[in-house]
């Protein structure tokens, strides 16, 4: 992958989004267009065509989920990284629901940034400490509310036992060599899996399969607890 990420960069405060314009330069990214507001970011997504977004939540006009979503509805394969301080426990899903691959808290290093941008580029989706604790927590409660529920519908399991052991660590965040490593297969063999369960559930990313797939019972919950306990 070269060094010419272009990068759409959204953020309302004229400070901070200097500082990291010139963060990102020093580390060889180009910051291809600047927005201040929602209607903007939306606006130069479509014409300036950039390989990732930047965005933050808190801005003016129609806001950065909305942002997020009529980008996504022009772009669909557009990578948007939330980064933000603000942080509410209903926010990751809001934000997985409405498209976005990525979300750092503000306060991140330069270098994880760029891993991150980089990440989302190359098609995988970044989620910070904080969301991924958030996306596991929503992954249990929901698992045992729906449990308990007698009416619930669930999905025909199209997934085979080796891809629901890959998803589940998917889901706890763990890295393709961390996958290989834990179930005693090839890196090359964990893509192959990846590839065949976003086939399988329809969906974009890494995430949005485990999300999917954990809301209708195609992963067992306790395999989630063994592997944590490991």
């Amino acid at each position: 992958m070269t060094n010419s990420l272009r990068i759409l960069l959204v953020e309302k405060d004229e400070l901070y989004r200097l500082g990291l314009r010139i963060g990102l330069q020093i580390e060889g990214l180009a910051v291809v267009a600047e927005a201040t507001d929602g209607e903007m970011a939306v606006r130069l997504a479509r014409e300036m065509q950039p390989d990732v977004v930047i965005l933050d939540l808190g801005l003016p006009g129609i806001g950065g989920i909305e942002a997020c979503r009529q980008m996504k509805q022009q772009q669909s394969e557009l990578p948007i990284l939330v980064l933000t301080s603000r942080f509410q426990k209903s926010l990751i899903v809001r934000l997985i629901e409405v498209g976005v691959q990525g979300f750092c808290l503000k306060g991140v290093s330069a270098k994880v940034l760029v891993l991150a941008l980089r990440s989302l580029a190359a098609g995988a989706s970044w989620w910070d400490e904080t969301g991924s604790a958030q996306i596991r927590e929503f992954f249990l409660n929901y698992q045992s509310s729906s449990n308990s529920n007698a009416t619930q519908v669930t999905l025909a399991n199209p997934l085979t036992k080796r891809e629901q052991e890959v998803l589940t660590l998917l889901a706890m965040g763990k890295t393709n060599q961390e996958i290989a490593q834990m179930l005693y297969i090839t890196p090359g063999t964990v893509r192959l899996h990846v590839h065949s369960i976003l086939q399988k559930l329809e969906v974009r990313d890494r995430t949005q399969a485990a999300l999917v797939a954990l809301q209708n019972n195609l992963v067992d919950v306790t395999l989630i607890r063994e592997f944590k306990n490991e």
